[in-house]
């Protein structure tokens, strides 16, 4: 990603340009060297306005525009080929003319801009466009996905896209977190910083920290949201309410937490596991043992077991906030 500072450099030597043309002009025209340097200043910043207001068109859009546009010119042409005016006043038909190329201009530019690729496919019947698959897509993470650290093993199974971006302001609020000092904000942020220095060491993977310019004042979830928007990535984080906020917003958000609990073993009553007994539970007779994805599972008379593993079978289970809790009996 380009960064904000080459933008604006950018912007400043066209200005610059501008004036020294603007110069050139005005004192081989007017024979003033000054109000041509100023109308080339003013051009060029009205250049640079409305660059600053097509900052959210991609190039995408544009070309869209474009196309639609001569299509409409086309349809425009034809029509006043067949001189439907021509016992008409050349002032009439100048008149009737520019209304045509503007209002076919328009409407085909519109229509091109909504349109998606395959809808290109019915007036090029013989050119396909290639379809961008969903797991190509880019994903934008926050601070909470760093810092969760998962993230890496995630990837290298090839379930997700590894083209990872990172915004400049996830990054200081790492760096704010590993400076502060509460130790635990302190513990979280170094962890996030080696997690993402690890992360952008893999060859295999593509990290990129993107300079965004979006205001400073704005809260980061929104921030989060509208960078997703503007780059129409996927947003990959375990803060269910971020989920909620950015799917209403029409932004494809990924819930780490929500993979996590749908990849828990579906146990059912009746059912039938070798469980490891690890410790006691909270009656004297309970022994409880864990599940691989860490679900909790206490089995009724099996104190003398700690420590082997058993047979069980599945009798009840426990809907609690932490997940779900398995009750089970030792198999006879």
């Amino acid at each position: 990603m380009t960064s904000q500072l080459t933008f604006n450099l950018l912007r400043a030597l066209f200005v610059i340009f501008a004036c020294f043309v603007g110069s050139a002009v005005g004192s081989a025209l007017i024979d003033s060297q000054l109000v041509g340097a100023m109308a080339g200043l003013a051009f060029g910043l009205a250049i640079v306005l409305v660059d600053h207001l097509l900052k959210g068109i991609r190039l995408r859009t544009f070309s869209s525009a474009t196309f639609g546009l001569l299509l409409g010119l086309l349809f425009s042409r034809l029509l006043l080929a067949s001189d439907v005016l021509k016992n008409a006043n050349e002032a009439t038909q100048w008149v009737f003319g520019l209304a045509t190329y503007c209002t076919f201009g328009y409407l085909g530019m519109m229509l091109a801009v909504r349109s998606s690729r395959d809808e290109f496919s019915l007036i090029i019947p013989y050119v396909r466009f290639q379809r961008a698959s969903v797991h190509d897509a880019p994903l934008l993470v926050d601070t909470n996905i760093i810092i969760d650290g998962r993230i890496l093993k995630i990837c290298e199974t090839g379930f997700l896209s590894r083209t990872l971006i990172v915004p400049r302001f996830v990054l200081d609020e790492l760096q704010r977190l590993a400076d502060s000092a509460e130790t635990l904000k302190r513990e979280r942020g170094r962890r996030g910083l080696d997690t993402l220095e690890t992360t952008h060491k893999q060859a295999w993977l593509n990290v990129t920290i993107h300079e965004t310019t979006l205001d400073d004042e704005t809260p980061v979830d929104t921030k989060l949201i509208q960078l997703a928007q503007l780059l129409q990535a996927r947003l990959l984080t375990n803060d269910t309410n971020l989920c909620k906020v950015a799917r209403l917003q029409n932004v494809t958000a990924l819930n780490l937490s929500e993979l996590s609990n749908a990849l828990r073993t579906a146990l059912a009553v009746g059912d039938e596991i070798e469980l490891a007994l690890i410790k006691e539970g909270r009656e004297p007779h309970q022994a409880v043992g864990y599940l691989p994805d860490g679900t909790m599972i206490v089995v009724n008379q099996a104190k003398p077991q700690i420590g082997q593993t058993v047979a069980v079978n599945i009798a009840s289970s426990l809907q609690t906030a932490a997940g779900r809790l398995f009750f089970a009996e030792l198999k006879k």
